[in-house]
């Protein structure tokens, strides 16, 4: 059996490289005891935390980075709960005081998403683009949550994003990839010229058919929470998504034969025939 190359599993993002291409949030877990075996089973190197004081702290006053190993993970701030841009970059600018105060490598980046509204939880495009080009600016590597329209998808990045992020639906939805063929598209917008740029799903996925499809057209990564945390067995889930980040790039990689029409024998059907056996008399 061949040894798989590193550079087939490993996902470069600006600055970071991470030895898997499933990043997990840390939220909705019934407790952290349960969210710190998820992380382990799911086999995620990164992490994503909101980092808003009261969303770090529970009801009980414990604090979620307690429960997290930062000598392992290498931790995602995000700006989730953010409607403006203004919001999203002091929320990104606490995450970096943080994660520094932690020594953890995750300081100098932040998960963009600033929404439009809580009903849908879609993000602002003309928010994110404002807020995208004023944390670059100030030194982010900036990844944008996004909608799967591709001309949004190239105007992030032609704001400084470092990697965009379409959803496959919306937030928490458990939908899956609703559009495949607008992701086809924002990958081909994205990596045109570049194909080394991550393009990594973000929301909606529901189950391991989710992760493996959207690896199996093209993305470089998937980021989930939902599908794990509010599994009827989040431990079990946890597993699955980390077999399904890796078939699904493993049959990427592979090449799927094209879809046809018709049948096609999968025996010859030239060669030697085998002589008819007579009938018994």
């Amino acid at each position: 059996m061949s040894t798989p190359n590193p550079s087939q599993t490993a996902l470069r993002i600006g600055t970071h490289t991470l030895t898997s291409r499933l990043i997990v949030g840390t939220g909705k877990y019934a407790d952290y005891a349960t969210m710190q075996e998820a992380l382990h089973r799911s086999g995620t190197h990164c992490i994503t935390v909101a980092v808003r004081r009261e969303r770090l702290i529970d009801s009980d006053g414990r604090n979620l980075l307690d429960f997290i190993d930062t000598s392992r993970y290498t931790l995602l701030p995000n700006t989730a709960g953010c409607f403006t841009a203004e919001d999203a970059i002091r929320v990104a600018r606490l995450g970096r005081e943080i994660l520094e105060g932690l020594d953890n490598p995750g300081a100098d980046w932040v998960k963009l998403e600033v929404l439009a509204d809580t009903k849908t939880l879609l993000p602002d495009p003309v928010a994110t683009i404002e807020a995208t080009e004023k944390l670059v600016a100030d030194g982010f590597q900036v990844l944008c949550y996004s909608t799967d329209d591709p001309v949004c998808a190239r105007r992030l990045k032609e704001a400084g994003a470092t990697s965009v992020m379409p959803a496959g639906s919306p937030i928490g939805s458990g939908q899956g990839i609703l559009n495949p063929n607008n992701i086809r598209i924002c990958l081909e917008y994205l990596k045109d010229g570049d194909p080394d740029y991550p393009v990594i799903v973000d929301a909606g996925v529901g189950t391991a058919s989710d992760v493996t499809g959207a690896m199996e057209l093209g993305v470089d990564g998937v980021l989930l929470n939902t599908g794990i945390a509010h599994a009827r067995d989040p431990l079990a889930m946890a597993d699955a998504m980390r077999h399904a980040i890796i078939a699904g790039r493993t049959a990427y990689l592979a090449g799927r034969i094209p879809k046809k029409l018709y049948a096609t024998a999968s025996s010859p059907e030239e060669g030697t025939i085998a002589p008819a056996i007579p009938a018994a008399s």
